[in-house]
């Protein structure tokens, strides 16, 4: 897992950044972060 996807993850998920914001190098590895987060959370 890529540092600095997970970081980006963190900013997007405390609301610092969008999910537009993020590199689009780090697009994809950012929103299966989430994703993996969300579906923990459900």
């Amino acid at each position: 897992m890529n540092s600095m996807a997970k970081v980006y993850a963190t900013l997007v998920r405390k609301g610092e950044k969008t999910i537009d914001q993020v590199p689009e190098k780090l697009m994809a590895e950012v929103r299966r972060i989430l994703n993996q987060e969300s579906e923990k959370v459900d």
